[in-house]
C-alpha cells in the first residue's frame, strides 16, 4: 500500500525517532509499504518518519541500472559505526522535499550496523551512493534533513518553496 509523504516543513521531520524493541508482523508490513512507496515516488531511500511514524525504520535500494534487479534494504535501528576520513559530494535530494536538490559532503565509506526484518542484527561496509543514502536516511531518524547541511540563505529560500507548494497542494 503506497504510503503519503510528509513535505517539509512539518514538525514530524524534525523530531529524532524511537527505537524499535520488537520486530514483529506490523512493522515488516509498514517497511514493506515504505518500499513500496519509495519504488513507486520514485526513490532510493525513505525513512518512518517521512510516512508520519516516529520509529527507526528505513528503506533503501541504490540499484539504478536497468536490468540490475533490486536490492532492497529494511533496516530496524540503523546505526553508523565507522566512517572513513575520505568524503564525498553528491548531489541530494529528498522525498519530503520535492524537486529540490543541493550539494552534501558526508563521509564516503561507512559501516552501518542494524536488525533485518527478521529481527536479526546485521551490519555491512557501504560505499559511493549507498554510504551517501544510508547516511541521509538515518539523519531523517534524527530529525535532521539534507538541507541542514547548507548555508541559512538557501535553506530558507528551499523551505519557503515548500511553504508554497503545502499552500498550492492545500488548495487543489
Amino acid at each position: 500500500m503506497k504510503l503519503p509523504i510528509l513535505i517539509h516543513p512539518d514538525p514530524r521531520l524534525k523530531k529524532a525517532c524511537a527505537p524499535v524493541d520488537d520486530v514483529d508482523g506490523e512493522l515488516n508490513a509498514l517497511a514493506e509499504n515504505m518500499l513500496e512507496t519509495m519504488y513507486a515516488a520514485p526513490g532510493i531511500g525513505l525513512a518512518a518518519p517521512q510516512v508520519g511514524v516516529n520509529a527507526r525504520l528505513i528503506v533503501l535500494d541504490c540499484v539504478k541500472d536497468e536490468g540490475e534487479p533490486p536490492r532492497p534494504l529494511v533496516m530496524f535501528n540503523p546505526e553508523v559505526t565507522a566512517r572513513s576520513d575520505a568524503l564525498n559530494t553528491y548531489e541530494e535530494g529528498c522525498l519530503s522535499i520535492p524537486d529540490e536538490f543541493a550539494e552534501v559532503t558526508r563521509p564516503a565509506e561507512v559501516e552501518v550496523r542494524w536488525i533485518d526484518k527478521d529481527g536479526k542484527p546485521q551490519s555491512a561496509g557501504f560505499d559511493g551512493l549507498w554510504a551517501t543514502c544510508v547516511q541521509h536516511e538515518i539523519d531523517h531518524l534524527d530529525g535532521r534533513l539534507f538541507i541542514d547541511y547548507l548555508g541559512p540563505m538557501k535553506r530558507q529560500m528551499i523551505t519557503r518553496r515548500m511553504q508554497k507548494l503545502k499552500r498550492e497542494k492545500a488548495r487543489a
